[in-house]
């Protein structure tokens, strides 16, 4: 009788492992869609305890905006969830939010790397700016007459986070933008693949020159 339940676990188990492991990844498949312009809402909250609510800071906040969720928060809170790493990719970068997020990132030891396009590492509240100067973040910028025009991010090799939006006040604030959230193995190794090519393509000990022509766009 022994023998026989011994048998029988043995074969049951590798379907019992399967069924667990499908359902955690179903339940950690992400899927989001995000329409800007956005609200203006304070994000405090946010950089002070990434898992809060918008309204968990106290009516007291003399910021004067609302405390509620927008496309912004979301975004934020999207981004504050990398652990291990986050690999940015982005035509322009000036968002102070969105800044002191990844800058908060770096500080607590998360591996961040920007790619972003040379015509935005210079003027102040630039990636430049605000991301090196400041916190010394890895940043490495195209030297040819294209423009670098990706906007995407990957967290922790696993959420991949894409659309039309530039990571600029104008952008979140005024323009008719979209982002997409999502967990998808598959798009998330092509993207990271992206953006190692352009990476190791960008890294200054390959540079022979840089651009004198205006872009055309």
């Amino acid at each position: 009788m022994g023998r026989l339940r011994w048998r029988v676990a043995a074969a049951v188990l590798p379907w019992v492992l399967r069924w667990l492991r499908y359902g955690r990844r179903r339940r950690r498949l992400r899927r989001e869609v995000l329409f800007f312009p956005s609200q203006v809402t304070c994000t405090e909250a946010l950089l002070r305890a990434p898992g809060a609510a918008p309204s968990a800071l106290p009516d007291s906040c003399p910021c004067g905006l609302p405390h509620g969720e927008s496309s912004l928060s979301r975004l934020m809170r999207a981004l504050l969830a990398a652990r291990v790493s986050l690999e940015l990719c982005l035509f322009a970068f000036s968002s102070p939010q969105l800044g002191r997020a990844v800058q908060l990132l770096h500080q607590r030891g998360v591996r961040v790397r920007v790619v972003t396009d040379c015509d935005y590492i210079g003027p102040p509240g630039s990636t430049r700016s605000h991301l090196v100067l400041s916190a010394g973040i890895q940043v490495r910028h195209d030297q040819d007459l294209g423009y670098m025009h990706h906007k995407f991010a990957v967290v922790d090799r696993r959420v991949l986070i894409t659309g039309s939006l530039n990571w600029t006040t104008q952008a979140i604030q005024n323009n008719r933008e979209n982002v997409l959230i999502m967990e998808d193995d598959e798009y998330v190794r092509l993207f990271l693949e992206e953006f190692e090519r352009i990476w190791e393509e960008f890294n200054p000990r390959k540079y022979t020159f840089f651009p004198q022509k205006k872009k055309s766009h």
